[in-house]
């Protein structure tokens, strides 16, 4: 007898075991979410029973009164005949102050077997309910009479026996259901793609685990589960955590800690890279230097907590404006920030510079020390070079920012300068 390939003999197919384990869980649970179901939907009928049958009881209770104030039979018949037309009441009756009956009514009631329906509803049967009546508004209310209402006991139970039938067919139903579709889902859709994954790992190459192959799987018998996850947890799991120190790092040694934008070290490679393939490209580079006025002022009279708020709020004004997935926005240092514009010339950069400028502005941040507005402002360089035709390097472009910057400062702050 031949065995196919990846089968074992005396096993049973995991999916077979799967199907049946969760069959069986399924049905015992139904049976205890229905017996839990069944309890509290007791709890609240009783509640229903005890609300409903106060309330009916309060909405009749003035006309009552006032048939017992009236010695009116008639009327306190009306009343009783409403008290009936909710389907449950066994008896009612209406009795004056005397204990004279007014107005009565029964119904007959079959009989009941069993201690369910005794032990839910025999306690909440009967209803007694005095009738006061206020003659004049200066006068209390007076009691002039008693009405008296019984359940019927034998339609709380039935009532109770078919809510019962359906919650629980019902929940067996679902549970049974649910339980049928999962098993086929967990088939289709796990089981046999994690088979398939399991093959495709064993030959991955751990320094990147995202190229694995989509194998063609054949069959396979029992206990694949355990090869995979011994296979998932030795390989996928030692790939996952060096992916993820490896981000760390990366992130560490990339951004500026206390404002969440790119830092020096980030800024250096990325405007080496950029250089270069400008130069390849023929296209514009334009750097923007932005330092904020008078800050050492600002942290000596608000305290350096407020200077680091402000730095991150600047930090934040200038990713506002400059978005594009291209563009870099980094912390020089200190109160330095620069903005690096690939693509762009030097009109493009000052268009940039100026929502810049007004941005920050518009922080409206106070600057008691401020020899401008009281608010804290920035000064801004702009400087733009085309690599490929331009004789000039990083250095010198960076050279012509940081003196247009110098320019602004030297102008009286608050503005952006630029190279003509």
């Amino acid at each position: 007898m031949s065995l196919a390939p990846g089968s074992q003999p005396g096993r049973r197919s995991l999916t077979a075991k799967q199907a049946g384990l969760t069959l069986a869980i399924a049905l015992l649970l139904s049976i205890l979410a229905g017996v839990i179901e069944l309890a509290l939907d007791a709890r609240s009928m009783r509640q229903e029973i005890v609300s409903d049958t106060r309330y009916r009881l309060d909405l009749v209770h003035g006309t009552a009164a006032e048939a017992a104030f009236q010695l009116n039979p008639e009327l306190a018949a009306q009343v009783i005949d409403g008290l009936f037309n909710g389907g449950r009441v066994a008896s009612a009756a209406i009795t004056d102050d005397f204990g004279r009956t007014m107005a009565a009514r029964q119904r007959e009631s079959g009989p009941v077997s069993g201690w369910v329906a005794h032990a839910l509803f025999d306690d909440i049967l009967h209803y007694r309910r005095t009738l006061h009546y206020q003659a004049g508004s200066d006068n209390p209310p007076q009691p002039i009479g008693e009405l008296e209402l019984t359940l019927a006991l034998d339609r709380l139970a039935r009532d109770f026996t078919d809510r019962s039938l359906l919650i629980f067919s019902l929940g067996v139903a679902k549970a049974l259901a649910i339980a049928a579709l999962l098993a086929l889902v967990f088939h289709w859709f796990v089981t046999r793609p994690l088979l398939r994954v399991h093959a495709a790992i064993v030959d991955t190459d751990p320094r990147q685990p995202g190229r694995w192959p989509k194998p063609a799987m054949g069959r396979h018998g029992s206990d694949e589960l355990g090869h995979l996850v011994d296979s998932v947890d030795q390989l996928l799991q030692a790939f996952q955590r060096g992916l993820d120190q490896r981000d760390q790092l990366h992130q560490i040694s990339t951004m500026d800690g206390l404002t969440g934008i790119a830092n020096r070290r980030h800024f250096d490679t990325f405007i080496e890279r950029e250089w270069q393939r400008a130069r390849r490209n023929g296209h514009a580079l334009s750097v923007i230097f932005i330092d904020i006025d008078h800050f050492k002022e600002f942290n000596d009279h608000y305290g350096h907590v407020a200077g680091d708020d402000t730095l991150r709020a600047v930090a934040e004004a200038l990713a506002g404006v400059v978005h594009r997935a291209s563009d870099l926005v980094a912390r020089y240092g200190g109160e330095e920030f620069v903005c690096v514009l690939p693509d762009t010339d030097l009109e493009g950069a000052l268009r940039v510079a100026g929502r810049i400028h007004e941005r920050i502005r518009a922080l409206d941040i106070p600057h008691a020390h401020s020899t401008l507005a009281g608010r804290v402002t920035a000064s801004l360089g702009v400087a733009s070079s085309r690599p490929a035709h331009d004789d000039t390097g990083i250095e010198e472009l960076m050279a012509q920012a940081d003196g247009q910057l110098y320019r602004a400062k030297h102008q009286g702050r608050d503005r952006v300068a630029a190279q003509t």
